[in-house]
């Protein structure tokens, strides 16, 4: 895990572990040059950038899955162990958490769909467990990859666009499905054509203004988890370059404000997710 300057300290812990597609005849780092088309890991940021848009963070992949998996373990480990009488910790804390997401999807969602309160559910607390991540200290995690020999390793999926992108473009198919199945493909394309303006002259300039609006949903979602999270973890890293004792005074506020910042975020996209998937449900 070499770090020379301030610089490559940053760039190595702001790279993913990536791995993807290398053409033939491409000069690796080292000064190997790739016989032949091969996928393999990427060993420098630049040979990650020249892999294209194929190529896997499998970082954002494995923590995103493995968060996944603890969150449906986490509940089902809770819901076997119920009791109606006193309520251990951790029921208590699934029921606290089901309970708020459930008053999230009362306020905002006007429409009547079984699916949406485990759908907010889940997206809440995956995205809540993949940001607590980031209050691990920024070296733990990559110096125990670099000792496996993996030279890049970042563990918050919510810093990779990918990763944010990837959640968000999910409501959104599901903002396309809900639309087309509640208002039908006529009543959809109605409803883009005369709005916000009810005139047939004017049908051209609401379809432009509707169609920006419905692309820009996802792209605001997935860009507003990435930017506040990506930011934190920008910070952890410049107070990590500090010297020990001034690192101890920054970092436990700014982790102590991070528990905030967290849980906000994924609050932030919960809601916004839910009143996007309402509106798709609105029928006029």
């Amino acid at each position: 895990m070499a770090a020379d300057t301030p610089v490559d300290y940053i760039k190595h812990h702001l790279t993913n572990l990536t791995y993807g597609k290398l053409p033939e005849g491409y000069e690796r780092a080292d000064g190997s040059v790739v016989e032949e088309t091969t996928w393999t890991m990427a060993r420098t940021a630049q040979e990650a950038a020249d892999m294209g848009f194929m190529a896997v963070h499998v970082d954002t992949m494995g923590w995103s899955i493995a968060m996944g998996v603890l969150f449906l373990g986490l509940f089902r480990f809770a819901a076997k162990k119920a009791t109606s009488g006193q309520p251990g910790g951790l029921q208590n804390l699934v029921e606290m958490t089901v309970e708020f997401v459930q008053g999230i999807v009362r306020d905002v969602f006007h429409g009547n769909n079984p699916l949406i309160a485990p759908l907010a559910l889940t997206m809440f607390v995956w995205i809540l467990l993949m940001n607590t991540l980031k209050l691990i200290p920024v070296d733990y995690i990559p110096t125990i990859a670099h000792a496996m020999g993996l030279e890049y390793f970042k563990i918050v999926p919510t810093t990779d666009p990918n990763g944010t992108f990837g959640i968000s473009i999910g409501v959104f198919l599901l903002i396309l499905f809900y639309s087309f199945k509640v208002k039908g493909p006529g009543g959809f394309l109605k409803e883009l054509s005369f709005t916000p303006f009810n005139h047939w002259a004017l049908v051209p300039f609401n379809l432009v203004l509707e169609l920006l609006a419905l692309i820009i949903k996802p792209v605001s979602l997935a860009l507003r988890l990435f930017g506040n999270m990506y930011a934190g973890e920008v910070v952890f890293i410049l107070i990590a370059l500090l010297p020990l004792w001034i690192q101890w005074t920054l970092n436990v506020p700014w982790a102590i404000f991070h528990i905030l910042v967290v849980t906000l975020q994924a609050f932030i996209f919960t809601t916004l997710a839910v009143v996007y998937l309402s509106a798709a449900h609105e029928d006029h």
